[in-house]
């Protein structure tokens, strides 16, 4: 398995300095592997909107799955010594590391933070490639595929289940909502729009927006050098991946 089985699925996949020729020399297996577990990874859209677009559940198993393989959380610990003195001290916690004989290799997960957590991100790779900590840099994401396909998929599957009202989602305990969320659903079924598309357009509006972490606010930032020089591989989760 390659980065190409990845594109054939419909995952957006960049690399930046390097990294797809790294990953293919230095870490053949690693690649496979991790290549793997994205292919067999999917959502349902019913814990996407019981979850309340949330993390929870959701990427857990992704995380795990990647921990299976050793993909594990790890504190890099940095310090500056002088003559035998600790001068200075940075941490810098990486979510999943994998460690190999030929070098490491980092990943952050970003379903649904803040886009700035991309900087972060970015950031960090760039510091632990300089100290030669890693090799290449991976940030998992929402492809645009996936962000194009939410409204008309969590509508779609709303009114294949048949939630037509609020009381419908309350039975059902979907996506706590404030009096504001709930209004602006009524005022848009009291236009004529039906109460699954309208509950979908502010539930993707709220959860999802363009401020939030997905695979356009990711490539902006590359785009800007972000990162740089470190050897990035991006990948963007497709909409084919979301189940019903």
């Amino acid at each position: 398995m390659s980065l190409g089985d990845l594109q054939a699925a419909g995952f957006d996949v960049l690399t930046r300095n390097h990294a797809e020729a790294i990953l293919a020399h230095d870490f053949p297996n690693e690649l496979v592997l991790l290549t793997r577990v994205l292919l067999e990874f999917r959502i349902s859209l019913e814990e996407i909107v019981t979850g309340g677009g949330g993390e929870a559940g959701l990427t857990q198993r992704l995380r795990h799955e990647l921990s299976d393989i050793n993909w594990r959380k790890h504190n890099f610990s940095v310090e500056t010594v002088v003559d035998g003195h600790a001068r200075a001290g940075i941490s810098h916690e990486v979510d999943h590391v994998k460690f190999a004989e030929a070098g490491a290799l980092a990943l952050e997960i970003e379903w649904n933070n803040k886009d700035p957590f991309f900087d972060r991100d970015l950031e960090n790779f760039q510091r632990l490639h300089a100290l030669s900590a890693i090799s290449v840099g991976v940030i998992v994401t929402r492809g645009a595929s996936m962000q194009d396909a939410f409204l008309p998929k969590i509508t779609d599957w709303m009114q294949a289940a048949k939630l037509e009202s609020e009381d419908d989602l309350d039975r059902l305990n979907i996506a706590a909502r404030t009096t504001a969320q709930r209004k602006a659903v009524a005022d848009q079924v009291a236009r004529g729009t039906s109460f699954s598309e309208a509950f979908a357009r502010k539930f993707v509006s709220d959860k999802f927006g363009q401020a939030t972490t997905h695979w356009t606010k990711l490539t902006d930032r590359v785009d800007r050098g972000v990162g740089n020089p470190c050897p990035l591989l991006l990948v963007g989760l497709p909409d084919s991946i979301l189940t019903d």
